[in-house]
């Protein structure tokens, strides 16, 4: 790609990815804009933000361990516990917007309205500002880091529900009066299995139900973080690691149909892991009831698979976000229903040279370091010290025929990738910009 003569980049989004890209932008000596509608930055790990796209709730902790989850220029504090809380992560990340300079180049409340391609592979944005006025400015490249859980994805139900329904990403806390209610959580991921236990310390009556089987892993293994433990292994044969981990989690807990769950029948790494140390002693307490999938909604309760009818106050549904870019065109850039986004790197586009996705991948492990390798092959181009392969298109498909593992065909899996193998990854593309990690 030929270099921009005179580079300005925007960025949109103020959350892990966007400090990221903004940050290596600046080390990199070029002009830099980052566009965030809250106030703070943080992203999804700011706590009650007044955008409404916060998915935390009062007592997240994150689940990969801080060893793999902060920045590698950028330690989090010795003090941090093992797996920090949600307010210590945004603390974390506006520290690290002060010590590298991006908070000057942070434009608070700007909400981006449009993103459109104009001549000379420029980028057209529009935004609303802090005062409501709308304004238009035009860019040499974009660095879209806006995130992907952040639009609720509910499930499609035949019938109705008169009581309480919301996305788990509108759940802030268990208030009082929920303690007699009789609530439904649906999913087996990460925010659904977290939802039920904290539901389950004050309410009495949680129903977990789950319309396909999950591997439950508990954050601590032998008493290490399971993420530190794991790369431990990281010498071990991919299908041999499966198998170790498959073995322990059986020794460890049993089977899951003891504790009224079903089984799984695919290995650990095929399908991303729930990390919970508590579900299964809850379930073990009848604190949480496990129910199958849901097959419709009848107005004060719910029919599930089994055909057993209960009555229900409040569903709560965690089920996943939609791969969202509200700003662009539908027709220019939609990944939306895309089972595997075609991205080179997780990052490139095929069409469009000037645009960049940081963060837009789901890995076994924490996004933020990743997205920093990511924003620092973006800059590298930029700077026109890296070459992007000439078929981009063909690259693309080798690199989505050769998944990590052999992730289970659906939406939660669009962009998946293993945390090491990605980093290997982007560090053999920095290496050909003479970028040595």
């Amino acid at each position: 790609m030929t270099r921009c003569s005179e580079p300005r980049i925007a960025v949109i989004g103020a959350g892990p990815s966007g400090l990221a890209a903004a940050k290596n932008a600046l080390q990199a000596g070029l002009s830099v804009t980052v566009f965030e509608q809250a106030d703070q930055v943080g992203g999804n790990w700011l706590f009650n933000a007044d955008t409404g796209h916060s998915s935390v709730y009062e007592n997240t902790h994150i689940i990969s361990s801080k060893a793999w989850s902060e920045y590698e220029d950028f330690p989090m504090p010795e003090s941090y516990p093992d797996y920090p809380s949600h307010e210590q992560l945004q603390r974390y990340f506006a520290a690290y917007a002060e010590h590298f300079g991006v908070s000057e180049v942070i434009r608070f409340r700007h909400r981006v309205e449009q993103a459109r391609p104009v001549e000379r592979n420029r980028w057209s944005i529009t935004f609303t500002n802090a005062e409501g006025q709308t304004h238009t400015e035009t860019f040499s490249h974009l660095m879209v880091c806006n995130g992907h859980h952040w639009d609720p994805k509910f499930p499609d139900y035949e019938g109705e529900f008169t009581g309480t329904y919301i996305h788990s990403s509108r759940f802030k806390t268990v208030p009082e009066a929920w303690r007699d209610k009789k609530v439904v959580v649906i999913g087996a991921g990460n925010s659904a299995c977290d939802v039920a236990v904290e539901l389950a310390r004050i309410t009495r009556h949680v129903r977990l139900s789950m319309r396909s089987p999950q591997w439950f892993v508990p954050k601590f293994l032998f008493g290490k973080p399971v993420d530190t433990l794991a790369s431990n292994f990281l010498w071990a044969p991919r299908r041999f690691r499966q198998w170790v981990l498959k073995r322990l989690l059986l020794t460890i807990q049993g089977r899951h149909s003891a504790y009224g769950l079903p089984d799984p029948n695919w290995n650990p790494f095929e399908s991303h892991p729930t990390l919970n140390q508590d579900l299964l002693p809850m379930i073990r307490h009848g604190r949480i009831q496990p129910r199958p999938a849901i097959t419709r909604l009848d107005r004060d309760g719910v029919v599930f698979a089994d055909g057993r009818r209960e009555q229900a106050d409040i569903l709560i549904a965690a089920t996943g976000f939609w791969v969202s870019f509200p700003f662009f065109d539908s027709e220019l850039i939609d990944f939306r229903h895309a089972l595997r986004v075609p991205l080179y790197r997780k990052m490139m586009h095929p069409d469009f040279p000037t645009v960049y996705f940081i963060g837009l991948f789901q890995p076994l492990g924490c996004i933020g370091p990743l997205a920093d390798f990511q924003a620092r092959l973006a800059c590298e181009e930029i700077l026109g010290n890296y070459q992007r392969p000439t078929d981009l298109h063909q690259a693309i498909e080798n690199e989505l025929a050769h998944p990590h593992f052999r992730w289970r065909e659906s939406l939660r899996h669009a962009t998946e990738v293993d945390y090491h193998a990605f980093r290997k990854d982007l560090a053999g593309e920095l290496s050909r910009a003479g970028v040595r990690i």
